[in-house]
């Protein structure tokens, strides 16, 4: 089955207007993106081309299911998809405002030596979430149900609880009548940003590995690098990967854990909260020495 801009396709077909507004604001959304290198000059790429990857594999994973996604739905998991990471380029100005909404618990007493961009990044989904708030106007959303989901859907790609019956409810509509399925949505979007973690879809992992001082972050692009490819099969996720550095191969032994167990996750939700499934059961490595 071709999914190649599947959504995109029927949200064009089925809905032009709610295609033009998603078309409309996307420049906008390309341009923020960007800044959050200013807070996080050296982390792997938030920019519009994860989002696009974001999209690519949601896309993948709907498949058959897109006959029964409305356009609503559609729309709301494009925009989320674009916007999910939004906070990570938030201004100052912006952080002091928003961080009076989120509910941090007891993060600043067990977390004392955190720094500015260490609390938005640990808290990126919620910012997230306040940002799409503050310039849901500016980005033509279209009403303030469509503003909640986008919101619930953007901070559900990580940390969110997708059980919570009251961030994610079992009836959600819109007003002109269609059905939210936040649920899933929710977990399209939390799989589909762990999977963008191979080096031939992103090229910057490829790239820029040498001027990093920072030894975390360098890791972190000696994975991706390693991860040559990820397929997504019907009943499976296989990750092609480099053995040759075995220090490396070991962290991605521990990315692969890390995805199947969001996999599991996603899966559980969807199957017990949704009509809908997801069918691929495992993530399997695929070793290469090129």
């Amino acid at each position: 089955m071709d999914t190649g801009y599947m959504c995109e396709r029927k949200l064009r077909k089925e809905n032009p207007q709610l295609h033009t507004l998603f078309t409309n604001s996307v420049f906008s959304m390309q341009r923020m993106l960007v800044k959050y290198k200013n807070i996080f000059p050296t982390y792997t790429d938030h920019t519009a081309l994860h989002s696009l990857e974001v999209i690519d594999f949601c896309n993948s994973l709907i498949a058959e299911n897109i006959d029964k996604l409305n356009t609503d739905e559609i729309y709301i998991l494009l925009m989320s998809c674009y916007l999910h990471d939004s906070g990570m380029g938030i201004t100052m100005s912006d952080y002091e405002k928003f961080k009076k909404n989120i509910d941090f618990g007891d993060y600043f007493d067990t977390h004392a030596d955190r720094t500015v961009p260490d609390v938005i990044r640990d808290f990126h989904q919620e910012f997230s979430g306040e940002y799409i708030k503050k310039y849901a106007q500016f980005f033509e959303i279209p009403s303030k149900e469509h503003i909640f989901a986008i919101v619930q859907v953007s901070r559900g790609h990580r940390k969110t609880d997708l059980w919570d019956k009251t961030e994610y409810p079992d009836e959600f509509y819109v007003p002109d009548g269609n059905r939210i399925c936040l649920p899933y949505l929710a977990a399209l979007i939390r799989l589909a940003d762990e999977l963008d973690i191979a080096a031939d879809r992103n090229l910057q992992f490829l790239y820029d590995i040498e001027n990093i001082d920072n030894d975390i972050s360098r890791m972190e692009f000696l994975k991706h690098k390693a991860i040559r490819h990820l397929d997504i099969q019907k009943d499976k996720f296989v990750m092609s990967v480099d053995e040759s550095d075995q220090t490396v191969y070991k962290e991605v032994i521990g990315l692969r854990e890390k995805l199947n167990k969001t996999l599991q996750e996603c899966r559980e939700v969807v199957e017990k909260r949704t009509p809908y499934s997801i069918t691929q059961k495992n993530v399997v490595i695929v070793g290469t020495t090129n």
